[in-house]
């Protein structure tokens, strides 16, 4: 999805300003499908204000900056719509960590230990924060992918965890880099 109709979505969801719809991607219900940053998030914000998708309200702040609050319009809303009938792009995992311990014989061991204990904290982290969320009056699809989102989190945790000595008891330690 592209920054827009990520923006879109969070909009349909209530007003909210720039900082409020990056929370929702760092920690939000969007935090384990999807990720947009700052730098994507305010252009994309301007374009949608531009061709009358939001409207946008200044609201003054007491002791901070006045911020500006976005609404979608109904024709954002409806735009919004049209962009949810596309057929969605493949999904693809990104993680530095996968690619460190992919290239696991040319780690020091000890880093190897410490990238791998890092990984397996962060899942086991999501997935206690994933079974701490209330359902109650959460709409279906939400659940659902709460749900397909804890299930990818328990499958990391269980596969690392019965597979742990694949990855660092393999081998005697860093490989020279010149073989």
């Amino acid at each position: 999805m592209d920054a827009k109709t990520l923006c879109l979505g969070v909009l349909v969801m209530g007003d909210a300003s720039g900082y409020e719809i990056r929370k929702m991607f760092e920690e939000g219900p969007f935090a384990h499908f999807q990720d947009v940053g700052y730098g994507s998030i305010y252009p994309a914000l301007s374009k949608l204000s531009e061709e009358g998708l939001i409207a946008v309200t200044d609201t003054p702040g007491e002791g901070h900056p006045d911020k500006k609050v976005y609404a979608v319009t109904p024709a954002g809303r409806e735009v919004f719509r049209q962009s949810l009938a596309r057929a969605p792009m493949p999904d693809k995992v990104r993680s530095d960590a996968a690619f460190l311990m992919f290239f696991a014989e040319f780690l020091d061991r000890d880093h190897l230990n410490a990238v791998y204990d890092d990984y397996l904290a962060f899942y086991r982290a999501r997935v206690e924060i994933m079974q701490g969320l209330d359902p109650e009056g959460v709409p279906e699809g939400r659940l659902f992918v709460r749900g397909l989102g804890l299930a990818f989190y328990q499958a990391v945790v269980t596969y690392m965890t019965e597979n742990r000595d694949l990855l660092l008891n393999a081998g005697s330690g860093k490989a020279d880099a010149a073989e």
